[in-house]
């Protein structure tokens, strides 16, 4: 394959150049002493994300992802641990079918899916409730961890379990023993990637959320049409920062080739 030549270099610094820089420049405005959104020049400050942590909203709503993050990824890889191996494993009518359904909420927009929740939790008089929320949260996230426990479904040797089953142990077992083990890097990697996604997600959860349960995400964007000044800035890098560390925790346990470009 022919190296990159230096147009195409040039062409991938200014994509890299116009993802990163809204990110630069908000995480420099965090580090304002100013009462506006200015970016410091002479003298930096810690003063708004000293004022995060004192914004009783903005960390109750904090508390609220992080609960709801942990609460939606767990349900949402218990259930795409059998969704996957059964997908690569077995062949059945519904295969297909199945495997539409599960990975539908990668196309069709989060503004659609709120809309839907909403009417629907309206319908059943389930508006208010976390719980609703949780499984909303579920609904959207799933994709996200069935591909990785997928992707580990296919790349694992089975002579192991086999030779199990062969010797006498329980299918019970060798699930336990020998199964979830070997899909452990996929498991972990598909929680991490499902609970940043949920932690992230705004678009649905503005549909979905009561006073009671308003998400980070969804309070930073109320905040932002009522205020100017920096809290934001603050909130966002923080919130960045959060993401970077998940990733890298991705990165480290799965990789982030495989979770993005399905490498091996």
């Amino acid at each position: 394959m022919r190296n990159n030549g230096p147009i195409s270099l040039f062409f991938s610094t200014l994509v890299i150049v116009f993802m990163l820089a809204p990110l630069v420049i908000v995480c420099l405005v965090a580090f304002t002493p100013d009462n506006t959104m200015t970016i410091p020049t002479s003298k930096f400050s810690v003063r708004w994300f000293e004022a995060v942590f004192r914004h009783s909203d903005l960390m109750t709503s904090f508390w609220n992802s992080l609960r709801l993050g942990l609460f939606s990824a767990t349900i949402a890889t218990a259930i795409s641990i059998p969704a996957g191996l059964a997908l690569t494993r077995y062949e059945f009518k519904a295969r297909g079918w199945l495997n539409g359904m599960f990975l539908s909420p990668l196309i069709i927009p989060h503004l659609v899916l709120g809309v839907a929740m909403l009417r629907m939790f309206s319908l059943i008089d389930a508006r208010g409730s976390f719980t609703w929320l949780v499984l909303a949260h579920v609904v959207i996230i799933v994709p996200y961890s069935l591909r990785l426990i997928i992707a580990a479904s296919v790349g694992m040797d089975r002579s192991c379990e086999h030779a199990a089953l062969s010797l006498g142990a329980s299918r019970m077992t060798v699930f336990r023993r020998i199964t979830v083990p070997m899909l452990l890097p996929g498991i972990t990697g598909g929680w991490l990637l499902a609970f940043i996604s949920s932690f992230d997600e705004v678009t649905m959860s503005i549909f979905v959320t009561a006073p009671s349960t308003v998400t980070l995400p969804v309070r930073m964007y109320m905040y932002a049409t009522e205020s100017i000044d920096p809290l934001m800035a603050a909130a966002s890098a923080l919130t960045v920062a959060f993401t970077a560390v998940v990733m890298l925790l991705i990165d480290r346990l799965y990789g982030l080739d495989k979770v993005l470009v399905g490498g091996k």
